[in-house]
């Protein structure tokens, strides 16, 4: 059932999610493949999505994030031909740059799917926790506890070497 919610979604939103992936690319040919991708991976994991909603807010993030990786791998393998010199602008770019996508595969590992949607839609999106309680079925405490959790996790990581 889960998925059938996935493909109808990503049917009904291709052209849609396709949009989001090529406004942060700008490469047509890429942001397809990035969409592609999206939808395999998630395919494959087998998410429990309870409804078509569900499975809507899962492939917008998926391919929004996947996007957004694609570009930053890209700005890293740009700063390191440009900027040949030692300046201390680029340097701090890539240091920079290296930190997030750290964080970021952290975040992918260690978290779960609901962690991982909670500190998200909270910390880069700006919603209440009462509003993704409500998207999410869930109390607000409970949604509260997790935002709580996933943040003690990242910390745990990120002392350990």
């Amino acid at each position: 059932m889960a998925q059938d919610y996935l493909t109808d979604a990503f049917i009904r939103l291709r052209q849609k999610l396709k949009g989001i992936s090529g406004r942060i690319l700008s490469d047509a040919s890429e942001a397809e493949d990035i969409l592609q991708e999206s939808f395999v991976r998630l395919w494959r994991r087998q998410y429990p999505i309870g409804s078509e909603k569900e499975a809507e807010a899962l492939l917008s993030r998926t391919v929004r994030n996947a996007s957004l990786n694609e570009r930053r791998k890209k700005g890293a393998v740009r700063l390191d031909k440009d900027f040949v010199e030692d300046s201390p602008d680029s340097e701090y770019s890539l240091d920079r740059e290296t930190a997030y996508a750290e964080m970021h595969r952290k975040i992918e590992q260690e978290l779960s799917e609901t962690q991982r949607y909670i500190l998200e839609e909270k910390e880069y999106g700006g919603r209440t926790l009462e509003d993704i309680a409500k998207e999410l079925k869930m109390e607000p405490a409970a949604v509260r506890m997790q935002l709580s959790r996933a943040r003690k996790k990242l910390r745990e990581t990120l002392k350990t070497p």
